[in-house]
Order: structure tokens, then sequence, then C-alpha cells
């Protein structure tokens, strides 16, 4: 109540006293116009650059600046790594709208950019992804991979202003792509204002060549160029594109530019790199009143000796000083009489006042209060799951968007628990990482000895829900999941993380049925190295995938549920001794099955449960065993006798003694 008081008085006071300000300037000329210039300039994006050093490009998603000598270049991906998305943006954001004349800025732009695929073929036309150079209003949104070229994602809804001008090396006729080897200029959506065949003239964007892009915008005129021609030539004569394009609507007064790149399931996916980059802008301003420090009394304006200079009336200072100290004395009063304890209520209020606007996509510190607030008070209705380590909650933030809330036991995080430091230490950074198959990790809480996770909530539930409960899930479908989540391990262990704590319950199915891992382990040793500790975790990861792959071709849970039965290892292992490993495929998903992809598949799981010096494979070795690339090692007659047998009782890895080395 106090807060609120103080809030109402001040709207008193600045709605009375600057009146008088106010109706003395109501007739005051507008000051000159200027101009504001804003230049960059990258002429390579070597990390010994300087302006790399100092962080004036932020990477997001699968964008890198590679630290091998002689690369110059950003790349997005970093990798030839399927159904990814990155971003490169300038760290601070540049004006490109007046908002009192309501006309965009004017600018320029260059940049020499290379599209490597695959096979580095001028008539490669299966080749999958795209580049774009983009204007948004946030540097933190990664978007989707695949058409959405990185551009845009789930999160980023109609009113989300975007400027694009993609290289787009994928037809997607739903998008309405004349060919794969185009120019769009695409505003507000995916889908390309304009498109323009780059064939005609001469240029395949993928053909493993530099190029060089100019991009010029006028704002007076509201003309847009783009040119394209090889990188190290003057600037072709020919346009490719020319025309007048209104971008106001899409443009608030400071936005963020850069790159974006994705590629697409395709197996022949491609590198963009970009390899320099200059950028002007010229935008115009009104100086509305000179301050001293601008050396007024050299501004030449006609009225401005009309401009009052004294400050208000004292008389109205003393008297608004007077009240506010009464209001203050007053509340103190209240206050001490107030006995009654009203922490939740309070609780709730805090938690309304501190939630501010955050950019998707980026991970950021909850108070206790806003976790409370979100869940209801951590209510039992709110409860999704929980184990002897957590519990977790679906919750909505106030700016409506839902979560699901993992709160960790204060048993798990007693002094005999994992190291607490190095826990907080590593969901920090599963919360930087971004990738389509991991569950972002949206923020979370230590306060108060508690550990707080808070991710992204994925409607459709998880696959153990698919599996064992929601009816039949069809081979197609299993087997993109199998991908989707091998995909999702190679990104975590290409950054240096584990899982931890892979499952079918931690898998989970978005709105368009592609698998998303989540639920992540966070259990640390502290006992044993960093590095260490990430290497053996990562050979846990493969041995409980091979679990998982099991599950999903079986459709049976990994426990045994009676006695005497085995449970889903021992089972399997079984079968391939007696070669009936087509018994253990999953019937009721009737003749639709790809037997010799099921089988298959199957194999693999089984060669993931090997031991690790007995011929488990990498997780690079699983998807090209998976994509038919190479053949299937042949697996032992027999099931090893040194395998440690897998915990049935738990279903969960404890520490590192179900993974066999």
């Amino acid at each position: 109540m106090f807060l609120h008081k103080i809030i109402i008085l001040s709207i008193i006071l600045t709605t009375t006293i600057p009146n008088s300000i106010q109706s003395s300037n109501k007739n005051r000329n507008p000051g000159p116009e200027i101009t504001l210039t804003k230049r960059l300039s990258f002429p390579d994006f070597s990390p010994n650059n300087p302006r790399i050093i100092n962080q004036d490009i932020t990477l997001l998603g699968s964008a890198a600046i590679p630290s091998q000598t002689g690369r110059t270049c950003i790349q997005i991906p970093e990798t030839h790594l399927r159904s990814s998305a990155g971003r490169a943006i300038y760290s601070s954001p540049i004006r490109l709208f007046d908002p009192h004349s309501r006309f965009p800025a004017s600018f320029d732009t260059t940049f020499s950019f290379q599209i490597q695929s695959q096979s580095n073929t001028s008539d490669d036309i299966s080749a999958s992804g795209g580049l774009s150079f983009i204007i948004v209003p946030d540097e933190f949104t990664v978007g989707r991979p695949g058409p959405w070229l990185g551009m845009l994602n789930d999160a980023c809804e109609d009113e989300y202003k975007v400027v694009g001008v993609e290289f787009d090396t994928r037809m997607n006729p739903e998008f309405g792509d004349p060919n794969d080897n185009h120019v769009g200029i695409n505003l507000g959506s995916i889908v390309s204002t304009t498109a323009i065949n780059v064939s005609s003239f001469g240029v395949r964007l993928n053909d493993g060549t530099v190029h060089r892009a100019w991009i010029i915008y006028d704002g007076n005129m509201k003309l847009l160029e783009i040119y394209l021609g090889p990188d190290g030539k003057a600037r072709p004569n020919r346009a490719v594109y020319s025309g007048n394009v209104d971008l106001s609507p899409y443009l608030n007064e400071y936005m963020f530019i850069g790159f974006s790149g994705s590629t697409g399931d395709n197996y022949h996916t491609q590198i963009h790199n970009i390899c320099s980059w200059n950028f002007t802008s010229v935008s115009r301003a009104l100086l509305r009143v000179p301050s001293i420090e601008s050396c007024a009394s050299k501004i030449i304006v006609d009225d401005y000796e009309n401009i009052p200079l004294k400050t208000p009336s004292s008389f109205y200072i003393f008297v608004a000083v007077v009240v506010l100290v009464l209001v203050i004395m007053i509340n103190l009063y209240l206050s001490r009489k107030k006995k009654e304890n009203n922490d939740s209520h309070e609780i709730a209020v805090v938690a309304k006042e501190m939630q501010r606007p955050s950019p998707p996509n980026r991970a950021r510190k909850f108070s206790l209060g806003e976790i409370s607030s979100a869940t209801r008070g951590f209510g039992e209705l709110q409860v999704l799951g929980s184990d002897t380590k957590s519990v977790t909650y679906k919750g909505a933030l106030l700016n409506g968007c839902h979560v699901a809330v993992k709160r960790f036991s204060r048993e798990f995080l007693s002094p005999r628990g994992p190291d607490r430091c190095r826990m907080i230490k590593e969901i920090k950074s599963i919360g930087k990482i971004r990738h389509p198959n991991l569950v972002s990790v949206r923020g979370w809480c230590f306060d108060r000895q508690e550990i707080i996770v808070v991710y992204d909530f994925v409607p459709n539930g998880s696959l153990d829900k698919w599996l064992f409960g929601f009816g039949v899930l069809p081979w197609t479908r299993r087997f993109k999941v199998v991908k989707d989540v091998v995909e999702a391990l190679i990104y975590l262990h290409s950054k240096g993380l584990a899982h931890k704590n892979l499952k079918a319950s931690s898998v989970f199915i978005d709105v368009s049925f592609r698998a998303i891992l989540g639920d992540f382990g966070f259990v640390l040793s502290s006992t044993e190295s960093t590095r260490f500790e990430s290497s053996i975790s990562q050979k846990v990861d493969v041995f409980e995938l091979g679990i998982l792959i099991l599950e999903v071709v079986s459709g049976r849970g990994r426990r045994k549920f009676g006695p005497g039965e085995l449970d889903l290892l021992d089972l399997a292992w079984a079968m391939h001794e007696n070669d009936e490993k087509s018994k253990l495929v999953d019937r009721s998903m009737g003749p639709v099955v790809n037997p010799d992809q099921a089988i298959r598949v199957l194999e693999v799981g089984l060669m993931c449960t090997l031991n690790d010096n007995k011929g488990r494979p990498s997780m690079e070795e699983v998807v090209e065993y998976l994509n038919f690339e190479r053949p299937v090692p042949e697996l032992p007659p027999s099931r090893p006798v040194s395998l440690f047998p897998y915990s049935s009782t738990t279903g969960l890895c404890s520490g590192y003694s179900c993974a066999p080395f």
C-alpha cells in the first residue's frame, strides 16, 4: 500500500507542477532537423579482430566463429548439422525509424558470403537451407530451422516486426518460392512479398564461390535496390531487384541488424559463411530543446528566445516535499500497527511488479515470488510429475507463456547431495544453448536454498504417454523421434555437455510431432573433474539412447512388470541370440512397418548398450547407421559377459553404475 500511495502522489505531482511549464512551451517551434549516422565495418571475422574480442557480434543458436587459424568467417551452422538454425547479430541497436516524421532511415549494406553444400557442386539442387540479412526487434530470438531460415519462430506472432532479404537454396511451394535459387524480400512474414529467380542473372547461390550482396534503401523515396555479384569486383550495373518498398510498418525506432541461416532435415546440408560486412545508416531527428551541455547559445533558431529558462516555482516544490514527508510518516506509523502476516499477498504483488517483458529465448533469473505466482503457490493441481529428486509443476507467467517448473527437493540438495555450485553452473550453461530438438531453459531460481529450473512447456506431452498410453504411434513417427533425439544429443555433446537423464519421459512431442529432448539431469559428482565427468556422462547418454531405442521399437517399458519376466534389455539380447529380433517389433503398429528399417534401428539400439571399448558407437556413427550411410557392424552372437546388467529397479543410471565401460 505504501508503494501504491507513493506512485499516486507522483502522478498527482507530475500532472500539476509541470502543467505550468507545458502551457508556457505550448507554442514553441520545433528545433532544427539533424541527421544521425551509424557506420559498421567488419573486413573479416577473425577471432583476433578487436571488434570480435569486444563482443560486438552476438552469436545465437548454431552460429559460430571457428577458432582455427586462417578462418575469418561467421559460420551458420558451425558444422553440417541438419535441422539447425543460428543468428549473428550486431550487439547494439541501430536507429532505423523516426517516430516523429514517420520516415524510415536510409541504409546501405554490403557483405560477402559463401554457401558451401556437402557436395560442393553447382548442380546440387537437393541441398537444403538458406541465408538472410535481417532487421529484427531483439538480439535474443533464434528462428526455426528449415524453410524459416532462422528468421521467425513459434514465439514470433503477427506483431513481431522483422525485415529480411533471403538468399534461399530450397524451393518451398507452400511459401511461393519460384525455385531453389532465389532472393526474397520478407516483411513481417516468412512468405516473401517478392521473390527473384537469380539464375537469370548468372548466379548460383550454393556453388561454393564467394558472392557479394549490396542492399541499398532510400528512406525518403522508399526505394529498395538489391545487387548480387562475385566478391572482389565492382557492383553490377543491373540490380537484381529495384522497387518501392515501405519498411515503416515493420520497424521500431531502434532495431538490431545481422544475419540468420538454417538447414533442413535433408541429408545434403550446407554451411553459410559471412566473410565481411559493411553497414551505414542515416536517420533524421529533431533537436527540440537544446540543453546547456549542447551549447544552446551557439545554435541560432528563430523563436528560441521565448523558451523559459527558469525552474518551476519553489513554492510548488516546497508543498510537494511537505506532502511527501507527511505521507511517509503516516505510512510508517500504520505499518508498525499492522501485525497480520501478508507474506503470500506481498509475494504475488512483488512478482507482478518485478515482471518485465523479456525477449523470447533468453534464459533469465526468476524470483521465488514470480515462480510461486506462476504455479499458484506450488499447488497440487499444478503438479505434472515427480520423482525422488524433484517435483515438476505446470505454470503460467504473467506474460501468458506456459512453462514447466522443476523444483528440486531439499533432501536431494542436502550436503550429501551434488555440488550445489557446480550444479548451478551447469544449469546456466544449458540455459545458453538453443536447438530445435532441445527444450529451451527459460530461466532459473536460486533463492532461499531453492534450486528451480523453468522450461518451455510442450503441450503434446512426453513420449512415454504416446508409447504406452495414447494408443498406437505409427512407425514413421517413431523413427523420426529416434532421429530427433540423436540430433539433440549430438548438439549437446558438441558443446561439451551431456543430458544425464535420457528416458521416454524426458522426450517431449511438440505440435508438429517433432521430438524435443528436455528434463536434463543436472547431476554432477563433486569428486571428479568437470571434463572427466562430462566425458563419462556422454557415454552414459549413448547407453541410455540404446534403451530408449528399444522402447520405441518394441512399445515396451524398460522395467520388468512381473516375477519371472525379463527387463527390456535382457529380452532384446535374448531375442537376438535366438535370431528372433523381428518378434520384438511392436505388433500394434500393424503391417505398415518397414521391417528392414525397424530391425536396423533395433540393432543400432543394441550396439549402444555394448561396452564402450567393445563396439559401442559414437553419436556421429549412430547418425550414419540410422541414415543408411554405412552398414551396421555385426553384433556379437550373444550378450557380452562383461556387460554390467541394467538396473530395472531404478530405471535410471545412478551415477555411472549402469554404464558399462
